[in-house]
């Protein structure tokens, strides 16, 4: 296998992602247009969802982990009287209910949801059995068992009610959360059953859907010396660690692997940090005594 040709080039782009693409085509498109070397994002969003897609490329794709367990918020319209075997509008309508929940009924009904819970991922899902996506064993038709995984769920509201058959609900969570299994379990929880029919992404960690910027746009610009103007700069998906700065001595220690002597401003002992000199990020690491250890060091 040859390298993989391409520009070395780094940095975070906030996709505003439409509706009928996958997570994993967006990337392919993004590292296309940019001619780069390397590419990954920081959360899929399902096909049929919207919203904010980050898409690192070159050395930010070591910081996708900072972003992907950082909070993420979501804006999303349920069903109500109908579950479907997807959980969303995809799937086939499995059961029915004429029940309608009034929005106190609602409201009632959604602290159950939020803090430390337990949640089903969905049938459809990504998750693997036995090295198979759930997905693909729900589409044979197998009936899967799958495991309750803990999810962090900071806030869940009711923010509108256009009518009787439908809410709009906006949650904001940790790592790992499936609205299709929120919407499916509250429905179960009303008596009614549910099924997300819309979903948005309206921020994850410090990206923001207002701030993204479109695939027609992408493709727009791709392959042109204006698109880099679109990337922000890799640090970006450190924001939410803190920055300490480091002497030149102590970037060329951190650059070879080794503990280097940082300024701390806001770090405690064992917290996680990164490194900067001039503003650039030089390494990810532990922070001990006035010396981070590093764990990502950045060819930057």
């Amino acid at each position: 296998m040859g390298r993989r040709k391409g520009r070395d080039i780094s940095g975070w782009l906030v996709v505003d992602k439409p509706a009928g693409i996958t997570s994993t085509a967006v990337v392919n498109k993004v590292r296309w247009a940019f001619d780069a070397k390397k590419a990954g994002h920081a959360g899929t969003l399902d096909p049929s969802a919207t919203g904010v897609l980050a898409v690192a490329l070159g050395e930010a794709t070591k910081t996708v982990p900072y972003v992907t367990g950082a909070l993420k918020a979501y804006r999303f319209t349920i069903r109500l009287g109908q579950a479907t075997n997807t959980d969303d509008t995809e799937g086939e309508v499995i059961a029915t209910s004429d029940l309608r929940p009034s929005d106190d009924e609602i409201r009632a009904a959604l602290p159950a949801f939020s803090g430390d819970i337990l949640q089903v991922p969905p049938q459809f899902s990504a998750v693997k059995i036995d090295g198979e996506r759930a997905y693909k064993l729900a589409r044979d038709g197998d009936a899967l068992e799958l495991a309750a995984r803990p999810l962090y769920v900071e806030s869940l509201d009711l923010v509108e009610r256009p009518d009787a058959d439908h809410a709009v609900l906006e949650m904001t969570c940790g790592k790992g959360g499936y609205v299709r299994a929120i919407a499916r379990d509250l429905g179960e929880a009303l008596g009614c059953h549910a099924h997300v029919t819309t979903l948005r992404r309206i921020w994850s960690g410090p990206f923001d859907a207002d701030d993204g910027v479109t695939l027609d746009r992408v493709e727009e610009l791709a392959k042109s010396p204006e698109i880099d103007a679109l990337l922000l700069p890799l640090e970006d998906g450190l924001a939410d660690l803190p920055e300490l700065r480091c002497t030149p001595e102590g970037a060329a220690r951190l650059r070879n692997g080794n503990p280097g002597m940082v300024l701390n401003s806001e770090a405690e002992y064992g917290d996680e940090a990164w490194a900067s000199l001039d503003g650039r990020a030089v390494a990810v690491g532990t922070y001990r005594a006035g010396e981070l250890h590093p764990t990502r060091v950045f060819n930057t």
